[in-house]
């Protein structure tokens, strides 16, 4: 026979059932989630590259909805911005002599320095000449892997892969302080040029350092009778900011990657804060830095326990329909817990399905902010409905509020209200994921 407690468990979660049902067509509206996509994705925010006023902006907007909704700050803060620090090293001047002849700066590159200054030359570093018959990734890969100061002589064939490199590098790269005073840390210079050895060369490298302020902005729904347990909701809210012109467009206003799963964050934060009945403690975050590297998803995982954490909802791109039709979205990393089965459960007698990444290839499941707590065991995943293989507008300025399908954008975060419920109210606990080696 069924026991009290478990009728009185199951009487209570159709009762929620019911509630949930009513309340999730007035609380998450359509008015309401546009209103969000409209504002993040707006020129006002410029595009919201990390560090710059856009991105700045688009926290303010955040804070003020976290604030209205009654969100509490992260335990030890006192405001919604969770401040951390990285360091910018932009190059300023790169000098290079090749066989006694000066190199022109727009044919060298330098990847992997940290210093203010360096020197080197044939004496202290080696020489490198891709292969012109062998495909230059691979190289390129296994060149930077090797961790030597050495320079690597670039044929003009590969001078298509050398601008792209050029383009991504041109502020700089950011690093954390123990890695400017790091003596491991090797600097390979590319060079364009027609040479084809190098019997001497000088490098003199100079760089700008400036200490650069980075905010995710999170808030708090503080969990009943199991408050140490802990359910994450995120979407990063950077993106490219101005990038090359299309026609007279230099905005790339990431719509869709990612204003509309930071939207879907804010419009859970308020259907659970009106619910109020979260057993769990539920923690709804924007990361900042995702497109330059995924450090504020990276900085906010080390300040949890791992072990605290139940699971992780981080929701990245939704704006339109999945490859399996209207009312689906799919989760990554599906078979590596049964969070998705939880999900699908509570959506029977709903329309909504949830399926397998079907991008395995794409390797989403590690590429997203969901990455840093699954490699250490959390049933952390992320759900979307882009089709990666073939968005043309991804990473553009055409991925704009006018091109999502807000109809799916509002279908797809009621479902996940109604499929996490049973994870915030305590009942279900999803099966931990393999941790990586460390």
């Amino acid at each position: 026979m069924m026991s009290k407690k478990l009728f009185s468990a199951l009487i209570f979660l159709l009762m929620v059932a019911q509630v949930s049902a009513q309340d999730i067509d007035k609380i998450i509206t359509k008015d309401y989630v546009d209103g969000l996509i409209k504002t993040l994705s707006s020129d006002a925010m410029q595009g919201r590259a990390t560090f710059t006023p856009g991105i700045d902006r688009a926290a303010t907007f955040i804070e003020g909805e976290f604030k209205k909704i009654g969100l509490k700050p992260l335990t030890g803060l006192n405001s919604y911005r969770q401040t951390f620090y990285k360091y910018q090293v932009k190059p300023v001047n790169a000098a290079v002599t090749l066989n006694g002849k000066s190199i022109a700066a727009e044919n060298i590159l330098a990847v992997g320095n940290v210093a203010a200054d360096l020197n080197f030359d044939n004496q202290t570093a080696g020489v490198v000449k891709l292969d012109t018959g062998k495909p230059f990734i691979p190289q390129y890969r296994a060149i930077l892997s090797s961790n030597k100061q050495q320079i690597v002589l670039l044929d003009a064939k590969f001078a298509k892969y050398f601008s792209q490199l050029k383009e991504r590098v041109k502020n700089g790269s950011y690093v954390d302080e123990k890695d400017l005073k790091s003596a491991e840390a090797m600097t390979t210079v590319f060079i364009l040029t027609p040479e084809t050895g190098a019997t001497t060369f000088k490098v003199s490298l100079k760089n700008t350092i400036q200490k650069a302020p980075l905010f995710n902005v999170a808030g708090v729904i503080p969990g009943k009778s199991k408050s140490k347990e802990i359910v994450i909701f995120s979407g990063h809210y950077d993106h490219l900011g101005i990038i090359e012109a299309q026609g007279q467009d230099s905005i790339a206003n990431g719509a869709d990657d990612d204003a509309s799963g930071t939207t879907a964050m804010i419009a859970l934060a308020k259907y659970y804060k009106k619910l109020n009945n979260n057993e769990r403690t539920l923690i709804f975050v924007a990361f900042t830095a995702e497109e330059i590297g995924g450090y504020g998803a990276r900085y906010f995982s080390e300040q949890l326990n791992p072990e605290d954490v139940i699971a992780m909802f981080n929701i990245e791109m939704i704006g339109k329909e999945s490859k399996f039709g209207k009312n689906t979205a799919f989760i990554t990393g599906y078979d590596k817990s049964d969070f998705g089965k939880i999900l699908q459960k509570n959506l029977q007698g709903s329309p909504f399905t949830f399926h397998e990444d079907p991008y395995p290839q794409q390797n989403l499941f590690y590429r997203s902010d969901n990455a840093t707590l699954a490699s250490l065991g959390v049933p952390a995943h992320t759900i979307s409905t882009d089709q990666i293989d073939t968005d043309k507008l991804y990473h553009s300025v055409g991925d704009e509020y006018s091109t999502l399908d807000t109809e799916n954008i509002l279908m797809t975060i009621k479902a996940i209200a109604k499929s996490a419920i049973s994870i915030v109210k305590g009942v279900d606990t999803p099966s931990r994921i393999p941790k990586l080696a460390q």
